[in-house]
């Protein structure tokens, strides 16, 4: 077993889940990155990783499949002993006005947004709860805290990982585990690069400037590492978005 910590992170061979790795692998941290492609398309992420100087491994499963998250965070715990850091970042977009949403729509967003971050913390939590130490940080969003229009399964699946945040919080934090959420604004990512109108968003963003996956990196791993004593929060990161 490794005396560094090891972080799992979902989602992580691109976006903000890569460089959450890459922050996360910068303050010493083992890196588990999962996603759902195969191992070739995951090499390049994790050849970035261990240029950190530290080791880098890749479990490729559907993290909104039950049975495949307990079945692959089983083999983790069996190949490297600990996940002492959980970042709940995989996540989808599927938007349109609620009057057009149909089920699948809106069905899907859910379970890869919300209903993944149950499956890998349920998986993860009884591990932690053994070692009486951990921290999650799970990726909420902006529209989770305030809504967004066209988005109402996402916003649904961003607000319900902040009530699951906010209830781990307490029932775990006697167990010296702590639990926090992050709330990004506009980021630029794959998920946001086809956004019509930028220019139109900067208007309502006082730093001027759509936020970069390191932007959101950096507070993940002050909530991940550094923040101690700060469990049940959500940290909004959208450059003044929302005040």
């Amino acid at each position: 077993m490794t005396d560094r910590k090891i972080a799992l992170i979902t989602g992580g061979s691109r976006g903000i889940g890569l460089s959450t790795a890459l922050r996360l692998a910068e303050a010493g941290c083992d890196i588990i990155i999962n996603d759902i492609c195969d191992a070739e398309k995951a090499q390049p992420a994790l050849d970035k990783i261990k240029a950190k100087g530290v080791n880098a491994y890749f479990y490729s499963f559907d993290v909104s499949n039950d049975e495949q998250v307990q079945k692959n965070v089983d083999k983790m715990i069996a190949d490297h002993g600990k996940i002492d850091v959980l970042i709940n970042n995989a996540g989808i977009t599927k938007d349109g006005l609620f009057v057009r949403m149909d089920a699948d729509q809106w069905e899907r967003v859910i379970k890869i947004n919300l209903s993944s971050a149950y499956y890998v913390t349920h998986a993860v939590i009884k591990h932690m709860m053994k070692a009486r130490s951990g921290s999650i940080v799970s990726m909420s969003s902006v529209v989770g805290v305030h809504g967004n229009a066209g988005q109402a399964n996402y916003s649904a699946s961003k607000a319900g990982l902040i009530g699951l945040t906010k209830t781990l919080a307490k029932e775990f934090g006697s167990r010296n585990i702590r639990v926090n959420a992050v709330a990004p604004g506009f980021i630029q990512t794959d998920m946001t690069k086809d956004l019509a109108n930028t220019d139109d968003y900067m208007k309502f963003i006082p730093l001027k400037r759509m936020g970069t996956p390191e932007d959101v990196a950096e507070v993940v791993k002050f909530l991940a590492l550094d923040a101690t004593y700060v469990t049940g929060q959500v940290l909004e990161v959208s450059g003044g978005l929302i005040i």
